[in-house]
């Protein structure tokens, strides 16, 4: 009788990382809520942002756009940042809790009437949010309250540890959509039919257009309002500001952006974002490899490249 094949050792690394990742945060969830943020936020500042260098990405990364700020300042905000980034991961990991926790926290902002409104009248909502304080708040104010609220999410690049993150997307039955062509399909679908969204706009992608974000140019897709615009989605920022307690979370909407040119729909949503960054510059995710100067650099020698044609070299 044929022996059925070992799996290969990639795919037992993954599976046995998962395992891990999934046993080390159910015991940090048996945790008293303030004890947990502490402990989670503490191992990623002091500990992994160093050792995995995120901490100097940070760090860089707030030198490129703000090249005058003090060498310490830097630091400090950096070493925040991850301290927010470690209480976020363990706050979107447990969704259920998140909801209860955001449940009597109120609604803010310019932009709740109007989504009172449209949601009232059946007209689809697409909240557009960028990586800063809990990005996850805002939304589970909203399910706490009844709302089904789907999302485009990146999937893991481990499958099995991926099954599991997916919990986060699903937050109290909403839908979660992978990225991808199917998954913006499934969130347009949602969206005619009278539903609301979300998507996280302050990312890198080669094949966006250049907007400045705080003074630097950082290519950003318009597919987000694209799709409004296929829609007639409502287009509201959204954000989730962490309080200085490192526990409490705010729900924010902005007033709802104009529907317009994609480009400049996109440009106001950064605006948007970067009045919150200047307020508090520790809840955003300055990690991010936002801006890759080198790359964008890289980009615009190919294009001139192809620009040139035969009767144009000397």
């Amino acid at each position: 009788m044929r022996k059925t094949p070992p799996p290969a050792r990639s795919d037992l690394a993954d599976r046995l990382s998962a395992a891990v990742l999934r046993a080390l945060i159910w015991a940090v969830l048996r945790l008293p809520l303030r004890l947990r943020l502490w402990l989670m936020g503490t191992l990623m500042a002091r500990v992994l942002a160093p050792l995995l260098g995120y901490r100097k990405r940070a760090e860089a990364n707030l030198a490129y756009v703000w090249p005058e700020m003090p060498a310490a300042e830097r630091r400090r905000i950096a070493n925040a940042v991850s301290d927010n980034a470690g209480r976020t991961i363990i706050e979107n990991f447990d969704p259920a809790g998140l909801i209860a926790r955001m449940a009597d926290v109120p609604l803010e902002g310019d932009g709740v009437a109007q989504m009172l409104q449209a949601r009232a009248e059946g007209r689809p909502i697409l909240l557009l949010g960028g990586h800063y304080g809990n990005y996850f708040a805002a939304r589970a104010a909203l399910v706490a309250r009844g709302w089904e609220v789907g999302v485009l999410y990146r999937p893991m690049s481990n499958p099995h540890f991926d099954e599991f993150y997916r919990t986060t997307m699903t937050m109290g039955g909403s839908p979660g959509f992978e990225q991808g062509r199917r998954g913006t399909l499934g969130l347009i679908k949602l969206l005619r039919d009278g539903g609301v969204g979300g998507i996280m706009f302050d990312v890198f992608d080669g094949a966006g257009v250049p907007i400045d974000f705080l003074g630097k140019p950082a290519p950003t897709l318009t597919s987000a309002a694209d799709i409004a615009l296929r829609t007639g989605a409502l287009v509201v920022p959204f954000f989730g500001v962490r309080q200085p307690d490192g526990v409490s979370l705010r729900a924010v909407f902005d007033a709802p952006i104009p529907h317009g040119d994609p480009v400049e729909m996109m440009t106001e949503v950064t605006r948007r974002l970067e009045a919150h960054i200047l307020r508090d510059p520790a809840q955003w995710f300055w990690v991010h490899r936002r801006w890759k100067p080198k790359r964008q650099a890289k980009y615009q020698r190919k294009r001139a490249a192809a620009n040139i044609g035969p009767d144009d070299a000397d």
